[in-house]
């Protein structure tokens, strides 16, 4: 069973981070300085099963709306529903106001995206290296 969990702790945290290290900055070569901006502001999460961190996400207020990032799940358990999990359950926690809802997708994730409702709206663009979409929640 996948549990998503607000981060509290400076453990949590850092479990968050070496997995966004392993899949970013490892995997998909991203720049590592990028990858760590806006760390503060941000509403951190982790993916448990059985109390073993699996996955990781964000969302930060952003003066566009609100912006869910860094979705990230270790190797061995992708196509497992732990990115489904994530974004239910940002979704879920986010304000409910008139401020749109988004992400910038890669375009390799587009389609999960699109499974779970979310819109794409613009044009491609680049970023860290990789193509990604705009797509919107709401």
């Amino acid at each position: 069973m996948i549990k998503v969990k607000l981060i509290e702790t400076a453990e949590e945290l850092n479990e968050a981070h070496k997995i966004r290290k392993e899949v970013f900055v490892i995997e998909q070569n991203c720049p590592e300085d990028i990858e760590w901006e806006f760390e503060e502001e941000s509403h951190h999460y982790v993916a448990l099963i059985d109390h073993i961190a699996v996955g990781t996400a964000r969302w930060r207020q952003t003066e566009k709306g609100y912006k869910l990032e860094r979705f990230a799940v270790t190797k061995e358990y992708r196509n497992q529903q732990v990115g489904a999990a994530l974004l239910i359950r940002i979704i879920a926690d986010v304000p409910k106001d008139e401020k749109p809802v988004y992400l910038h997708a890669q375009l390799a994730a587009k389609n999960f995206y699109l499974r779970h409702g979310l819109l794409p709206k613009g044009e491609h663009f680049w970023e860290g290296g990789i193509e990604h979409v705009k797509m919107y929640v709401r």
